[in-house]
Parts: structure tokens; sequence; C-alpha cells
């Protein structure tokens, strides 16, 4: 693999993890006063929307699509695009602004439940020290929540909440990710990134349709609109794009490495922006739990 390729490719995938971490702290949490369930559906149509000015010749390859195509898509939809992103919205607006950081590290707990997923769905061997990681991290997400103290039921109402909804993401986009995996071994990137937001958009549409919260488009105000249109070119299908142009030109360990600026700038615009900062206790939790994921994610384990 040419040197150049390597240095294209890790930056590529180093500046979407910081877009996702501007997002998770900085503009998605700005729509809290919309339902999150029609925010899901406009943060996948307008990107989908846009898809279709440069991608439309996509639309051809439904022709070349067989059962299983359909029903790869279709849950990498519900997991990744409708739960997945549902559940994390969810999460952030419950926090109102107090450790979102928290809420985006408690996400990256996914590669546990993609590597177990894998293993039912796709027969993968898992080595022998996923445990052990595995329970450092689940270990170290609790202090990372609640520090020393035991959890309050009564005062910690929200943020216990809020992680239950952050894990619930977790699971989804480790699912989702064994999925798309599936999905990668007959389509490029291209092809899989339009469908997944068709299919999103499509289910999303109709889930917002029966239950009646497309009356929130009367709520959206012009500060909305530039946030969602802001996020859908840069922080959604944008940088899914540059993370997927990089993700082809790096070994897989070199991208984890690269993604951990996700968390750590979520960390840093936390600070900034909300002028939030997790405990001695929280940083080192949060930096046990990224050790434990990397672990996870070494090619030796």
């Amino acid at each position: 693999m040419k040197q150049s390729h390597i240095i294209t490719g890790t930056i590529a995938i180093s500046i979407s993890a910081i877009l996702w971490g501007f997002d998770g702290v900085v503009l998605t949490p700005r729509l809290y006063n919309l339902n999150v369930s029609y925010v899901v559906l406009i943060l996948h149509l307008l990107p989908f929307l846009l898809m279709n000015l440069f991608l439309f010749n996509q639309y051809k390859q439904l022709k070349n699509f067989v059962r299983q195509d359909f029903i790869l898509f279709a849950m990498v939809a519900i997991f990744g695009g409708s739960i997945g992103t549902m559940t994390i919205v969810k999460a952030l607006f419950l926090v109102n602004f107090e450790q979102l950081s928290v809420v985006v590290l408690l996400q990256k707990l996914q590669p546990i439940f993609a590597i177990i997923l894998a293993r039912i769905l796709l027969k993968e061997r898992i080595r022998k020290h996923f445990a052990l990681w595995a329970s450092i991290a689940i270990a170290a997400s609790y202090f990372l929540t609640f520090g020393l103290n035991l959890p309050n039921l009564n005062t910690d109402s929200r943020t216990i909440e809020a992680a239950m909804y952050a894990l619930l993401a977790a699971f989804a986009f480790g699912s989702s990710t064994v999925f798309s995996k599936k999905i990668l071994l007959n389509h490029n990137f291209i092809t899989a990134t339009f469908f997944r937001y068709m299919f999103t958009t499509i289910f999303m549409l109709i889930f917002v349709l029966i239950t009646g919260y497309y009356t929130e488009i009367n709520n959206t105000t012009t500060s909305n609109w530039l946030y969602f249109i802001l996020i859908g070119v840069t922080t959604g299908s944008g940088a899914i794009f540059i993370y997927y142009y990089g993700l082809r030109r790096v070994k897989a360990i070199v991208a984890t490495m690269s993604e951990l600026l996700f968390p750590i700038s979520a960390i840093i615009f936390d600070y900034l922006i909300n002028d939030s900062m997790l405990s001695p206790v929280q940083l080192i939790s949060a930096g046990v739990m990224v050790f434990a994921l990397i672990k996870l994610n070494s090619k030796k384990n």
C-alpha cells in the first residue's frame, strides 16, 4: 500500500471522526425542540435528496438486487438508520447540554455488540481475550457515567435514561455494522450509502406519517432548517463519504486509531462550546474504555 494512500486515508478518517464529534456535541443537540423521529427523518431525507442530484444512476443497481440485498438494506436502515439514530438523538436531547460527551463515548461501545453479532450471524471466531477487554470497557463505561457514585434513581433518572438510550444506540449501530459488512461483500460503499439513506428515509417517513409527527414541520424554525442543512452536507452524508474514502486506503487498525478523534473531539467541543468538563474519574474511565476498545479492534484480538 502506497504511503501517500495511507496518509490521505488517515487524514480523511480523522476529519470524519472530528465532524461526528462536533455533530454529537454542537449540532444535533440544537434540534432539541423537535420530536426525535421527525429529526431523524429530516436528517436522512435532506442528504438523500442531495445524493439524488449526483448519484441518480444508482437506481439502476436495483435490477441487480436479489432478495437478500433488500433484506440486508432493510436491516441496516432499521437498526443503523432508524433505531440507532433515534436512540442516540434521544440520549443527546435528554442530557440537556450537560455531559454530552458521556453520551457520545457510551455510543462507542458498539464494537462489542458488533463482534458478538458477527459471531452469531457471520460465524466469525471470537478471540480469547474478547471477554476480558469487553468487560473492562463495560466497567469503565459505568464509571464514565456515574463516577465513583452509586446511581440515584431520583436525581440521576435522566442520566440513567440517556445512558440506556446510548447503549441501545451502540447495540443498534453494532448490528448495522454486521449487516453492512455483508452488503459490502457485493456492493461498493457508494451504493451502500445511497440505499441506506433511501431505505431509512422510507421507513422513517412511514413511521412519522403513522404517528402524526409530520406536524412538527410547523414547529421547525429557520434556525432548525439551517442546522438540518449543515448536518446533512457535513456530518451526515458528507462525513460518511469522507470516512469510506479513507477506509479504502488504510488498514483496519489505522482506521480504529484515527477514529479515536471522535470521542476526543467530543470531549474538547463539549468543554469549549458548552463549558462542560468531565471529572478526573470520568476522564480516566474514558481513557480506559477507549484503550479497551482499541484492544478489541486490534488484529490480534
